[in-house]
C-alpha cells in the first residue's frame, strides 16, 4: 500500500496521538513555573484553532495578580457548594472531589468569547453557538500543546459567568468559558481523574457511533 505523501512519520503520528490518548483535565499541580517562550508557544498552539468565518472569537486573559487569583478562587468555592446542593444525595460524594488546582497551578488564564460576537454571521446564522465551538478548540489546541510539552492544564467551569466578569471587568456581550490551570505535575493521571475516584465511568466509542439515522449502529 503507497504512503500518502501528506501524511506525517510514523514516529510524529504516534506523538499526536499519544498526545490525544495522555491528555488529562488536571487537577494536582507541584511547585514550579511555565517559561515565558514556553507560555508563548502554547497560546500560539490556541491561536492556530480553526473558527467559523475565521472569527477568532478567543480571548485569553493570564492572571497574574495572586489577591485577584484568590478572588476567582472564592467565586469557584461558591459554586462548589451550589453544585453540591444542586447533586441532592451526590452532594458528600461530590464535596470529597478536588475540582480546582487555582491555588497550586503556575499560571491562571481565562479562556472568554469576545463581545461583538452578533457581527459574524457566517457559518453562525443557523448555529450561533459555533461561538463557543471554536473557542473549545482553542483550548484543546492548548491542552494537548502543554501535555506535548509535559505540562498538566486543567478546565474549571465552576463559577458564576456574569460573576467571574464583573470581576475581571469584560465588556457587554463577553463572556468567560472557561478557567485554564496550568503548571508543571508531579505526574499525569493514568485515566481520567473521575475515574480514578469512581464519580463516572467512560463509555465506548461504540455507543456514540451511529450510521445514517439516529440509534442505528453499523
Amino acid at each position: 500500500m503507497s504512503m500518502n505523501p501528506h501524511a506525517f512519520s510514523e514516529t510524529e503520528r504516534a506523538a499526536v496521538y499519544r498526545a490525544i490518548a495522555e491528555r488529562r483535565d488536571m487537577r494536582h499541580f507541584s511547585t514550579g513555573s511555565v517559561a515565558p517562550e514556553l507560555l508563548a508557544r502554547l497560546l500560539n498552539a490556541a491561536h492556530q484553532a480553526p473558527s467559523v468565518g475565521l472569527m477568532q472569537p478567543w480571548r485569553f486573559m493570564r492572571i497574574t495578580d495572586v489577591f485577584l487569583r484568590r478572588q476567582i478562587q472564592a467565586l469557584v468555592e461558591a459554586e462548589r457548594i451550589r453544585t453540591a446542593e444542586a447533586l441532592g444525595e451526590r452532594s458528600d460524594e461530590f464535596m470529597r472531589l478536588k475540582v480546582e488546582g487555582i491555588g497550586d497551578c503556575a499560571e491562571l488564564l481565562v479562556a472568554a468569547l469576545a463581545d461583538g460576537r452578533e457581527a459574524h454571521v457566517f457559518g453562525r446564522r443557523t448555529l450561533p453557538q459555533m461561538d463557543l465551538a471554536s473557542l473549545s478548540c482553542a483550548i484543546q489546541n492548548l491542552w494537548l500543546a502543554a501535555r506535548a510539552e509535559g505540562l498538566g492544564m486543567g478546565w474549571v467551569s465552576l463559577f458564576e459567568p456574569r460573576a467571574l466578569g464583573e470581576l475581571l471587568g469584560l465588556p457587554e456581550g463577553a463572556e468567560p468559558v472557561a478557567l485554564l490551570c496550568l503548571g508543571p505535575v508531579e505526574d499525569f493521571y493514568p485515566r481520567p481523574m473521575l475515574v480514578e475516584q469512581g464519580w463516572a465511568e467512560e463509555r465506548p466509542l461504540a455507543e456514540m457511533l451511529f450510521e445514517n439515522r439516529w440509534g442505528v449502529r453499523p
